[in-house]
Parts: C-alpha cells; sequence; structure tokens
C-alpha cells in the first residue's frame, strides 16, 4: 500500500464532499467549491465522515496515481475549510507592488511596470511599510493555482545569489555568493 494513500482524509465540519459516478470528486466549504477528475483506476468513498481511496492493482502507475490522488483531495479539503495564504517580498531599491482589484503593478527596476491579472479565486492584498520590503499576499482555497500564480509573480524577478534582490517567499533562504575580490600585490 501507498504510505500516503492509505491514509483515510477525516472531513471537517462545514465540508461536504460528493463522488459521482464519473469519479469527479466535488468538495464544497465555506471558503469555495472545487472540483477534481480522478483517475479510473482509484476508487474514491465517503462513508463515516472519512474519505477513503483505494486502487485496482499493485502496479507502479496505479500506486503513484494513489497518493498523488490522496494529496490532492486532502489539499482541496483542506482549501475550502481554511485556505492557504502565500507571502511574497519584493527585495531592492525602488521595487513596489500595489494592487488595484484584480489587477497586480509591479515596479521591479525594469524600465516599464509589469501588469498583471490575478484570477477571481485569489484575493490579493500589498502591503508597504516604510522601511520594511512590500509584501503581496494571496489567499485562495485552490492550493494550485495559488502556487501557480505565486511562481508567476516571481518569474518576473527571481532572486539573485549576489545581493539577494527580486521577488521572494517570506522566510526564504536564499544561497549567496561572494561577490569580486580586490587583487592583494
Amino acid at each position: 500500500m501507498s504510505r500516503i494513500g492509505r491514509l483515510p482524509i477525516t472531513i471537517p465540519q462545514g465540508v461536504e464532499v460528493k463522488v459521482s459516478d464519473n469519479n469527479v470528486v466535488t468538495v464544497k466549504g465555506k471558503l469555495g467549491e472545487l472540483t477534481q477528475v480522478v483517475d479510473p483506476a482509484i476508487t474514491v468513498k465517503v462513508e463515516d465522515g472519512r474519505v477513503v481511496l483505494s486502487r485496482a492493482t499493485e502496479s507502479k502507475e496505479h500506486k503513484s496515481k494513489h497518493g498523488l490522488y490522496r494529496s490532492l483531495l486532502n489539499n482541496m479539503i483542506t482549501g475550502v475549510s481554511q485556505g492557504f495564504t502565500t507571502v511574497q517580498e519584493l527585495v531592492g531599491v525602488g521595487f513596489k507592488a500595489e494592487a488595484k482589484g484584480q489587477l497586480l503593478e509591479l515596479s521591479l527596476g525594469y524600465s516599464h511596470n509589469i501588469f498583471m491579472e490575478i484570477p477571481s479565486e485569489i484575493k490579493i492584498e500589498t502591503v508597504s511599510e516604510r522601511g520594511k520590503n512590500p509584501q503581496i499576499k494571496m489567499t485562495s482555497a485552490d492550493k494550485q493555482l495559488l502556487g501557480q500564480v505565486a511562481a508567476k509573480i516571481r518569474s518576473f524577478r527571481k532572486p539573485e545569489p549576489y545581493k539577494g534582490k527580486g521577488i521572494r517567499f517570506q522566510g526564504e533562504e536564499l544561497r549567496r555568493k561572494a561577490g569580486k575580490s580586490a587583487e592583494k600585490k
């Protein structure tokens, strides 16, 4: 058995899980509704307030999908009940971020500002305090979408290893490199 796949998922209070005939799992909660199509080799059952997944055979492909779909369903249940939050910092002189509704405007030291449309499933907020790096806070029920948008924002200016300037996740440790050293005579 897959160590992750065999673990049952406890359904918290206020979350409703439905499995349709064609293996489409729908999860509803206070923060939204998410759906996931599950491979036919994986059987999903809702029993006694828990979601249990089982697989058809012991093949390597089915074992890997067993753990995958268990993790995806667990993230969906956590997302609609508690939600996910990611915080990014803009490190660099003159770097700014401003959210106008679902439009994010980034000033990252290029000759022009970058405008990015944020999906409606994500709530975005920017924080700029004097003496601190500007921050972008994003909250969503969909962990996959949140990570994808955060990765796209980071790709506009990845942190560089010499001065550490760029967009990084809060609490992220960077590998720093020593710069050029002066030649001794």
